[in-house]
């Protein structure tokens, strides 16, 4: 990835373009021609866009400058204590409203996301997704195949990559109780170490700050550095006031929650504070963010996935935060799309599951190898994975003989639908969590026989 270019001074092109009032009205009507509108540009992007007739890019950019005046500044401050300040373009107002609905209330989520007999499949896959790609962005090989047998199955991880995955999946779990509590240095320091639990050259790094002689500079394989983060004697107080800014106590001012925790997360990577694992823990905080004030959605989301797709961009949005006055607007206008992105694929991973279920049930109609009894208690339990049956429980919900519903049952479990098991002297018949793929191959046979 190569680094972007430093803009040029606003302070430098001000002066020439304001000795003549005329020009100087045209250039800041600038900003208005179609070819900007609608984006937030950096310089990088500027200068390869031909500017309108008459007009340099440098004056360009200045109308694109002069129309950013008015920013607000957080506590976050650079190595030369110029504090990170950013707007609230009409592209961003337009982002947050659609993340609002979405991920706040009801409005518009998905059926399966609000069943509780449902919720909790997508819950783990999610949690899963996220674990997963996070390490990924961070550099474990794992696949997702592997990595989520690991998970599911609970054997130990065979290397680090898979290690780290394993780690984030108990963080992320982990995230969700911790809701609720008001961020502390302590919880930043225990999310650190559950991300890097024993990925670490240095095992008694996780958990602490880097030491002075531990600083690592941002780079590529050139020796080209794109981000040097603050010296370990400032960690502790910079910690305390990102906490103060997390927890709603400082700005003085309101800040959108969904801003608050993109800023969070910037903050975090930002400060890089520990050794390793910065970037797993600054989007752990993120979702700690986005729970706290009551964006559950966010417990069914993965933002990694989507980052994964295009990590130079993610890259990119923090060096041109960077290199553009500390305005953090442009990490925020990613963010907000990354969102809305990972939001629009969960709705279209429900449809998709929706329409599978639907299908399945088609057939389970069509295959003729199931009574009608039957039928219904395999729909049912497509929608309700794990659910108990008994043989009462079937012979009151059909009113037939207790025989009747002990030969549903068996049959099933014997066509390998059902597991069963004792609790008691009953028989409980569960609905398992991979009954589609079951049922698929139950079909296929009676296509073949």
């Amino acid at each position: 990835m190569k680094h972007p270019e430093t803009p040029p001074a606003f302070a430098k092109i001000f002066p020439t373009v304001t000795k003549d009032t005329n020009r100087f009205i045209e250039v800041v009507r600038l900003s208005n021609d179609e070819r900007y509108k609608g984006q937030y540009l950096h310089w990088d992007k500027v200068k390869r866009l031909h500017p309108p007739q008459g007009f340099s890019r440098e004056e360009v950019w200045m109308s694109l400058k002069f129309s950013r005046i008015g920013m607000r500044q957080i506590p976050l401050t650079d190595s030369k204590g110029n504090n990170f300040q950013f707007c609230v373009p009409d592209i961003v107002l337009k982002e947050l409203h659609e993340i609002d609905i979405g991920a706040g209330g009801a409005l518009g989520v998905p059926e399966p996301i609000t069943n509780p007999q449902t919720k909790d499949r997508y819950l783990i896959r999610s949690l899963m997704e996220e674990a997963i790609t996070s390490s990924q962005l961070e550099g474990a090989a794992t696949t997702r195949e592997v990595a989520k047998e690991m998970i599911r199955t609970g054997r130990a991880p065979r290397d680090t990559g898979e290690q780290m995955i394993l780690n984030n999946f108990v963080t992320m779990q982990t995230i969700t109780e911790l809701k609720k509590e008001a961020l502390t240095p302590k919880m930043v320091f225990a999310i650190h170490k559950l991300v890097t639990e024993k990925t670490l050259d240095d095992a008694t790094a996780a958990g602490r700050f880097r030491r002075p002689d531990e600083l690592r500079v941002v780079g590529d394989d050139y020796g080209e550095v794109f981000h040097a983060p603050p010296p370990a004697e400032q960690l502790e107080a910079r910690l305390a006031a990102m906490c103060d800014f997390a927890n709603g106590v400082t700005p003085p001012y309101f800040v959108h929650p969904v801003l608050r925790a993109i800023m969070l997360h910037f903050w975090l990577a930002y400060d890089h504070p520990f050794v390793d694992g910065n970037g797993r823990t600054a989007r752990a905080l993120f979702y700690w963010s986005m729970l706290r004030e009551n964006c559950w959605l966010f417990e069914f989301i993965s933002i990694s996935h989507i980052l994964r797709k295009a990590p130079a961009k993610y890259g990119r949005s923090f060096l041109y935060t960077e290199t553009d006055d500390n305005d953090l607007t442009y990490f925020i206008v990613a963010q907000t799309q990354v969102i809305k992105r990972a939001i629009e694929a969960l709705h279209s991973y429900v449809d998709a599951k929706t329409a599978e279920m639907q299908e399945l049930e088609s057939r389970v109609r069509a295959i003729n190898l199931f009574n009608h009894r039957q039928a219904a208690l395999i729909r049912h339990a497509l929608k309700h994975p794990f659910q108990v049956y008994t043989f009462g429980s079937h012979q009151k919900s059909h009113q037939v003989a207790y025989q009747t519903a002990r030969t549903d049952l068996l049959d099933l479990q014997a066509k390998g639908l059902f597991d069963a098991r004792k609790r008691g002297r009953k028989i409980a018949f569960t609905s398992p969590d991979d009954l589609s793929s079951r049922l698929r191959k139950v079909g296929k046979t009676a296509e073949k026989a």
